[in-house]
């Protein structure tokens, strides 16, 4: 291999350094309308009247929309497969505010000045109502978050929005309350871990407009291109065939733009105007009106017996979905069927959940979506459970975790057939020196260090859903056209694709011209998301490219007037090695533009069965003040599962991202809410999230399996990378301080108070 395995610069590096025009916000026509959302200041409430009048005599506004102006359908915005699992729980504009910041008209006009000036303008009355603000209580509540009648489910997912529920579950395989019930060491616990924003660089943003055949054209830094074309369909009730989705590129998305956040805002204007339109989110906007994680309280029973063979986990999970129900019935499993997977020797198993409606800004997806959540409560509950056995927890893992070829519990019936877990949790080990400090090491100044380590699991796409398709296509001189449609969100998966298909086609990665995704061009492709990109578009390409050789093969066979059997191709040429004659790959591509009965191009399309988990081992040394409970991370080493690595750099990067995020979540980030329904954590300075000078001194190492049915052998990675954090810094915590924290995150004045309270 020549690409593959190769650090190679991603392809839009230098677009990128040299400050070119290629965001949404870059590309939008000068004369787009500016659109600006108004918003609820009341978590629950109904609109009785909006005036307007006086706010369109503001020099500039070109129309003022509200609930009477937009199709009394309901949608969803989660960006997934049709029919999509989330209910249709939207309208565009709604009489009903279900959260402080929910939409309640749309302003557009020539100039931001002029629509700000509307805003105010506006008056808008209210019937206040008491909102459902705790998801503990929301279940059943005698207040509806959706008490509207044309709400509904396309999917059996357990949702009944006249008992506020979004999603419920329960799936077991033996008697799991008769097996814990025998183990010697049994555990209960609780843990808590709140909404988190995935804070991208760029907020979100679309612009539209109107093409001359009077189609919908939509410019939007989104995940899943094709989604939005059929999300926008629904809601604006026009059919798919005049709509067209264009993304451009992303600064980061994280799972945030897999929900339909901005784009029905300006289309809605451009339908009603006829004008092109534009939104951008302001910061405080992207924090108080976006799709964050899901807060979720999971409790966790495990048992073991006297050798320390754990017997069974039963797992629940309670998901806060908030106003609307995109992504929660998905996110919500994978907290379990991510989570018991990584053990593979239990007898019996228990999974339920339920995920609820509140009035709180409407969760969606984020990298790890949900496995996240699931993995810190059973990572800290075996770790808790390790501790009562009197055994160092790493040993306990050891003892069980899952290995290959062994059938993963509550992982669809899978068999893990690549698995370089024992692996990684070795070099992890080494690379902490894990012998030498664990537990704790008194500093002598009043600061004690501890370690703790963690596994994680994730998937490679969804198994029997995610769809992939692209197109290659030979052109004159004989470069190639790759064209996609997955949406590169600053992941390099333009740059990936690109390797294994110079691999293929035996050629030099600049022969390969990577087109990004157009709806009216490229294949069909699901989208980012899922950790699905570099396994499912992977092996879409690598079937695309062998149906491609066979046609340049025979169209090389027929222009050398030979048998198409013994010809061959190097990438460069076709060529008869009996006769010795040949003619190349550029001789080729200008030949058949004339005369030319056959395109010389291919497209395939992918899905796999099968999504095979890749692994990782985290370890986080920490150190604590006792006696202000201050904790500061020192140093975190990892070691990762991916199969093949395509791209080592691009690899290494994704980890440490996917870990400075993780670390966030485990020491800084939450969304908390005033009893009223606000969040004050409207910016970077009530919202803290870390900085290179935060996150200690990350390590990162790639221990490669060889996955039969991925490309090159090659997994996922770009979810799995933010899993460990959260339970190997609590277990660190704990080894340094004897405070457990279960509640994330890991703060300063828990640690204090527990050690107080010891």
């Amino acid at each position: 291999m020549n690409s593959v395995n190769t650090s190679v610069p991603k392809v839009d590096s230098m677009a990128l350094v040299t400050g070119k025009p290629v965001y949404t916000d870059d590309l939008a026509p000068k004369d787009c309308l500016i659109v600006k959302v108004l918003r609820s200041p009341y978590a629950h409430a109904v609109i009785k009247n909006i005036e307007t009048e006086r706010a369109l005599k503001v020099p500039g506004i070109e129309c003022i929309l509200t609930h009477e102006d937009c199709p009394d359908k309901r949608f969803t915005m989660a960006g997934q497969t049709y029919p999509e699992p989330s209910p249709y729980d939207r309208r565009i504009l709604d009489d009903r505010m279900r959260f402080v910041g929910d939409a309640a008209a749309i302003i557009a006009g020539v100039s931001e000045k002029a629509v700000e000036k509307a805003m105010k303008l506006v008056k808008v009355e209210y019937e206040v109502l008491e909102p459902v603000l705790d998801f503990r209580k929301a279940k059943d509540h005698d207040i509806l978050v959706h008490p509207e009648e044309n709400w509904k489910a396309l999917c059996e997912v357990g949702a009944d929005n006249k008992r506020n529920l979004c999603a419920h579950n329960e799936t077991q395989e033996g008697d799991i309350d008769q097996v814990l019930n025998d183990c010697k060491y049994y555990v209960e616990e609780t843990y808590h871990t709140k909404a988190n924003q995935q804070a991208m660089m760029e907020n979100f943003c679309t612009f539209t407009h109107l093409d001359a055949y009077g189609r919908l054209n939509v410019v939007s830094s989104t995940q899943v291109t094709f989604h939005v074309r059929r999300i926008l369909s629904h809601a604006l009730d026009i059919p798919k065939s005049k709509i067209r989705v264009v993304k451009p590129r992303i600064g980061g998305g994280f799972g945030a733009k897999q929900t339909v956040v901005t784009e029905v805002y300006p289309a809605l204007v451009t339908i009603k105007t006829g004008k092109p339109a534009k939104i951008v989110y302001t910061r405080e906007e992207s924090f108080i009106a976006s799709s964050p994680r899901h807060e979720m309280e999971v409790t966790v029973r495990i048992g073991a017996d006297e050798n320390g063979i754990i017997k069974g986990i039963d797992v629940y999970t309670l998901s806060n979905t908030g106003a609307y129900g995109e992504h929660g019935p998905t996110t919500v499993g994978l907290s379990g069927h991510k989570s018991i997977p990584l053990y593979g020797k239990t007898e019996a198993f228990r999974f339920a959940y339920d995920v609820v409606y509140t009035n709180v800004m409407s969760a969606g997806a984020y990298r790890g979506y949900g496995a996240t959540q699931g993995i810190f409560a059973v990572e800290s509950a075996v770790n808790e459970l390790a501790h009562k056995m009197g055994m160092d927890p790493v040993r306990l893992k050891e003892l069980n975790m899952v290995r290959e070829g062994q059938k993963m519990p509550a992982y669809y019936g899978e068999t893990a057939t690549s698995c370089a877990l024992d692996q990684c949790v070795e070099r992890v080990k080494e690379m902490i020196s894990w012998d030498e400090k664990y537990p704790r090491k008194d500093m002598g100044n009043g600061k004690v260090r501890g370690v703790g380590l963690a596994l994680a699991m994730q998937g490679s796409g969804i198994s029997n859903v995610d769809t992939a398709a692209v197109t290659i296509k030979v052109n004159d001189d004989g470069f190639y056209s790759l064209i996609i449609g997955a949406s590169d969100m600053g992941t390099g998966c333009d740059t990936i694709l690109a390797q294994m298909a110079a691999d293929c086609l035996d050629c030099d990665m600049d022969q390969i011209v990577v087109h990004g995704v157009d709806t009216d061009v490229s294949p069909y492709d699901t989208g980012s998301y899922a950790s699905s990109t570099t396994y499912v578009t992977g092996m879409a390409v690598v079937k695309t490219c062998e149906v491609l050789k066979e046609k340049i093969l025979k169209k090389g066979a027929q222009y050398l007037s030979c048998p198409l059997e013994e010809a061959e191709f190097d990438g460069k040429r076709v060529f008869h090695p009996e006769s010795g004659k040949e003619v190349s790959l550029k001789d080729i591509g200008n030949q058949v533009m004339c005369g030319n009965e056959e395109a010389l191009q291919a497209s395939e399309s992918h899905y796999s069965p099968t999504s095979p988990p890749p692994f990782m081992a985290g370890a986080a040394e920490v150190e604590v003040d006792m006696e202000t409970g201050a904790v500061e991370l020192i140093d975190f080493a990892a070691v990762v599962d991916c199969g093949t690595v395509i791209n080592p750099n691009l690899a290494r990067v994704q980890t440490e991202g996917g870990l400075a995020q993780g670390i966030g979540m485990a020491l800084y980030e939450e969304i908390l809410y005033n009893e009223k329904g606000k969040t004050s954590a409207n910016s970077f300075m009530q919202y803290k999230i870390p900085t290179r000078q935060d996150i200690g001194n990350i390590r990162v190492e790639f221990q490669s399996s060889y996955e039969p049915t991925g490309p090159f052998g090659a997994k996922s990675i770009g979810e799995i990378v933010i899993n460990t954090p959260n339970p190997a810094i609590a277990e660190a915590v704990y080894n340094a301080t004897g405070v457990r924290v279960r509640e994330l995150p890991v703060t300063a004045e828990k640690i204090y108070m527990g050690m107080k309270d010891r």
